[in-house]
């Protein structure tokens, strides 16, 4: 093999690697913005949950208005199968939810699970817990900081921030619930 032969074959070489190179960095690209549309997707579905959950209750006066509303108006919109799956609109699944027992809200055991300690907590700590205590549920630590951030919205909840973390505790009544700094 001559010096000018190994020299193109060389160039190839890195030719190839660097093609190859871009095409791995455009497949990540692709993948990271298909992970961002799952979780948005996961999300919005864990938000139909917690609201079929939240109209499941039988106590709930507002629900007639809600299914009256909702079968005067007609369906447009073509629903993607995940959620016709989590709305259990899926084949075998509506009688396997109507059969389910009402499981509190994550609002509920959040709650409950706050007022078990005496100091603050991070959301962190409060998932793990949480798993422990209900394994056939599995909240995002997503899903539990934004349900954390809806009760201090609420004030029912207090943010405390120390340096960089974030911990939660019950508000006692007559407290406003907003804190942190």
């Amino acid at each position: 093999m001559t010096s000018q032969s190994a020299g193109t074959l060389r160039s190839r070489y890195a030719e190839q690697a660097a093609s190859d190179l871009e095409e791995n960095r455009q497949r990540q690209r692709e993948l990271i913005e298909e992970i961002s549309k799952l979780q948005q997707e996961e999300s919005l579905l864990v938000d139909i949950l917690t609201l079929a959950e939240r109209y499941e209750n039988p106590s709930d006066a507002s629900r007639p208005a809600v299914q009256a509303q909702s079968r005067s108006a007609p369906r447009k919109q073509r629903r993607s199968p995940a959620a016709a799956h989590a709305r259990g609109q899926v084949t075998g699944t509506s009688s396997e939810v109507k059969g389910k027992a009402h499981q509190p809200l994550l609002v509920d055991l959040l709650i409950e699970l706050l007022g078990d300690h005496g100091e603050p907590c991070l959301a962190r700590e409060l998932r793990e817990e949480f798993l422990q205590k209900h394994p056939d549920r599995a909240p995002t630590p997503q899903v539990v900081r934004n349900t954390l951030e809806s009760l201090v919205a609420k004030g029912r909840v207090q943010r405390h921030r120390q340096r960089r973390s974030v911990m939660y505790t019950l508000s006692q009544p007559g407290e406003s619930g907003i804190s942190g700094a």
